[in-house]
């Protein structure tokens, strides 16, 4: 395995004013550092939590589950008192927490009768450290659907805008997945996939065969099943299939800031980067209209600085980057900076978790498997335009799933035994099973909101933000819905004992918050322009998921990868032309 590459130079203080300043540095704020860098620009990247090292900041890896103090469990005082809302998370465990925020020095609060999830990663990286790296591309469908529907919120971009830069993002990370020839998701510039496993195979033919519209595909992942040569250049192996991609991964397998982007832009020697600062605010110019850079907060001594660009990009997650936004305020913008339109912290949008379905599998007694596979089955959106809707409620969603063959040591913690024969039954493995859970597209309401609270504070004293936030009786009905078919899916596939249930989970639980500072054409109606540029303000820019005006089905991820590629050359293009 190549050698790390050396560091980017840390900053604390600093006077020197910089081509960009990046806030954030997950999978949005990654990608534009490097193609900022790459294309010659002096780059700040600003981190509100700590620095993380590859490979030398990962301390739960390669731990074995009896090298665990608590067998990879938090202790439940201390998730009572730090982790009350970041436990809900799939991902968060006793070698993953660290990568977690601390919801105690992370308050926020929430409309009377309502509930919201705001899982957290305030450290180098990100959630680009803790996503579960499923890579699809949205279709015209999704970027025309809002049009369609007659919702007000048209994406000023289509497929053919981002494709190129899809395209050149999957290259680059690798993305393993099979070509499908699906309208509802375009293929990708694929690595080969991962392999399903046969009673998967025998599922897909089942269902495939009574429901033509539906395929039953792998799910594509942005884990090197093969790298390239272009991956191996990169100093990153291949994945080994050990499930502990949450803690860290040092073969560089699966896609980090850490692993895939920071490393092309520290070789430039134009990266800086200044962790531990939690911006406060932009820093506006009301006689030129542009934003000089940003006012920080040291995240330890609170200590107040500036960091100062000729450009700045929001990529702070779809909630940072819309706090920071309504908090930079000023006589001229009492609403927070680029919301002329009022629009900012509107129109939020998360998938929708809330349905799942699991039934016994007979027969394949004579099959396992090897390595733990870091994908599923994926079955694409089958109602993506509007002839395909249920008459009771518009759009549609995804499913993900797999077939696992219970009863193996690593199940057999929830069993009861005791001895020799529990230990003998640890090494036997029991019947297969097959499971499908459901992703749904919401639609965007404006009531949906989040808002600065107006008199509680962080410890930073930037205002808390408040959530608004609902499912609407169309997501009710699109859950319901999938209940009833991944249960007949099932039955189709030959299982039996199926427990089909909702499982209502509150808004932000599936980790794909977007849409408060939405993109579109007519600035009276939306924050950012086509190319992620303020309407208002030209030199601001962002490309994380607030710039969102729908959610599709599909994993946010790999679009918010192109959409910050697509906004980087446009934005070196545009300074080069002295046009910000």
């Amino acid at each position: 395995m190549a050698a790390q590459l050396n560091q980017p130079p840390l900053v604390v203080e600093s006077k020197d004013v910089y081509d960009a300043v990046v806030v954030g540095s997950g999978v949005s704020g990654g990608w534009v550092a490097k193609e900022l860098t790459e294309r010659g620009l002096k780059v700040l990247m600003v981190e509100r939590g700590r620095m993380v090292r590859h490979r030398e900041d990962y301390p739960g890896e390669n731990k074995r589950p009896w090298e665990l103090d608590h067998r990879d469990r938090v202790p439940l005082k201390e998730v009572e008192e730090q982790h009350s809302v970041q436990r809900l998370c799939y991902a968060f465990k006793d070698t993953t927490k660290q990568f977690f925020g601390n919801d105690r020095d992370l308050p926020y609060s929430t409309e009377e009768g309502t509930d919201y999830a705001w899982i957290r990663a305030n450290q180098f990286g990100g959630k680009s450290l803790l996503w579960a790296r499923q890579s699809y591309r949205m279709s015209d469908h999704d970027f025309g659907a809002n049009a369609a529907d007659g919702i007000d919120g048209d994406w000023p971009i289509r497929h053919a805008d981002l494709a190129p830069w899809y395209a050149h993002v999957e290259r680059f990370a690798g993305i393993a997945g099979s070509k499908e020839n699906l309208p509802q998701i375009p293929d990708s510039e694929f690595i080969p996939p991962f392999e399903m496993m046969k009673p998967e195979i025998a599922a897909k033919a089942a269902i495939e065969a009574k429901y033509p519209d539906r395929k039953v595909i792998i799910g594509r992942t942005a884990n090197l099943s093969q790298p390239t040569e272009l991956h191996i250049a990169q100093g990153r192996g291949k994945c080994m299939a050990r499930e502990e991609c949450h803690r860290g991964c040092s073969f560089g397998a699966s896609f980090s800031t850490q692993s895939v982007t920071l490393p092309p832009a520290a070789k430039t020697g134009n990266l800086h980067i200044a962790p531990n600062s939690v911006v406060h605010s932009l820093i506006y110019d009301e006689a030129d209209n542009r934003v000089r850079g940003v006012r920080v907060i040291d995240n330890e001594t609170l200590a107040e600085r500036e960091y100062l660009g000729k450009m700045v990009f929001l990529c702070a997650s779809t909630l940072g980057s819309t706090q920071v936004l309504l908090n930079s305020k000023s006589p001229s913008r009492p609403n927070g900076i680029a919301n002329s339109s009022g629009v900012t912290g509107h129109f939020l949008m998360d998938h929708n978790y809330g349905a799942d379905a699991s039934g016994s599998l007979p027969g394949f007694e004579d099959e396992y498997f090897k390595g733990r596979r870091p994908t599923g089955i994926y079955i694409p959106n089958f109602q993506y335009e509007p002839s395909r809707y249920r008459p009771h409620y518009k759009r549609g969603y995804a499913l993900g799933g797999g077939a696992y063959r219970g009863a193996n040591w690593q199940g057999g913690e929830w069993q009861d035994g005791l001895g020799a024969d529990y230990k003998k039954l640890l090494g036997q493995a029991g019947s297969w099973g097959l499971n499908f859970y459901f992703q749904g597209e919401t639609l965007p309401l404006r009531d949906n909101q989040v808002s600065l609270h107006p008199t509680k504070k962080d410890k930073w004293g930037i205002p808390q933000l408040h959530f608004n936030v609902r499912w609407s009786v169309n997501e009710q009905r699109m859950a319901e819905d999938a209940v009833v078919e991944m249960e007949a899916m099932l039955r189709t596939a030959g299982a039996v004992d199926i427990n089909a249930t909702l499982r209502p989970e509150p808004p932000g639980l599936a980790i794909h918050e977007v849409g408060s500072a939405r993109m579109g054409r007519d600035p009276k109606t939306s924050v950012l322009n086509g190319w992620n540029q303020s309407h208002d303000v030209p030199n601001l820019f962002v490309t994380d998921g607030a710039s969102f005006c729908s959610t599709g089905t599909q994993n946010p991820s790999l679009t918010f990868m192109a959409l910050s590629a697509r906004a980087a050359d446009y934005a070196a293009r545009e300074l080069a032309n002295q046009r910000l």
